[in-house]
């Protein structure tokens, strides 16, 4: 119980890392958090600095879910239900970080960090058909959030198929919790007011 408490800290601290605020600070000397959406997420940073270093925020912040899956499988014992709950621990570091008075981003990115490691190779192939689910539907729509959202909630089939069954109930929770975070661009989708890419 010590070792698992242990991860989760160590994983919500990882995911806590602030990218988005702190490459905002450097490069225009401004808090994300005042403007566009809100989020110090990938989206936002490239609403404010352009494709590049919104490229560049996704990379880390999807850096720091794999990095806390990663750390936890080497730390402690591997079982499915400490990795879950470290991703998970992650996550909530990203979107809720303790250095910007708990308020981050949507955790797409860092989701998928976590997932990309859950279960090798299984998991290698589920992340990539979400990334691909996740492509098409922004190609498509040109809605990140929608994107986003639909691609996420595939994972769970897609571990299924897999037969990577500890991994469906989490990878199910982590789509909720994006759902959740994503439902102010929900009710704007919904009125035909979101923003398109």
């Amino acid at each position: 119980m010590r070792s698992a408490i242990l991860c989760m800290i160590v994983s919500y601290l990882i995911g806590s890392f602030p990218t988005g605020y702190l490459v905002t600070l450097a490069t225009k000397g401004m808090d994300i958090r005042s403007t566009g959406s809100g989020s110090i997420g990938a989206t936002n940073v490239r609403r404010i600095l352009g494709q590049g270093w919104g490229v560049f925020v996704a990379v880390i912040d999807m850096l720091k879910g794999a990095l806390a899956i990663l750390v936890t499988g080497a730390s402690a014992s591997a079982a499915p239900w400490l990795l879950s709950l470290a991703g998970i621990a992650a996550v909530i570091g990203h979107n809720y970080p303790v250095w910007l008075k708990f308020k981050g981003g949507k955790g797409v990115s860092t989701t998928y960090g976590v997932l990309f490691f859950l279960c090798p190779p299984d998991s290698f192939a589920v992340a990539l058909l979400g990334g691909a689910i996740w492509y098409a539907v922004v190609t498509t729509t040109r809605y990140v959030s929608l994107a986003s959202m639909i691609s996420l909630l595939t994972v769970p089939l897609f571990f299924w198929m897999l037969d990577a069954v500890p991994f469906i109930l989490v990878s199910l929770a982590l789509a909720i919790f994006a759902l959740y975070r994503h439902r102010d661009n929900i009710d704007r989708l919904i009125k035909g007011r979101e923003n398109r890419v």
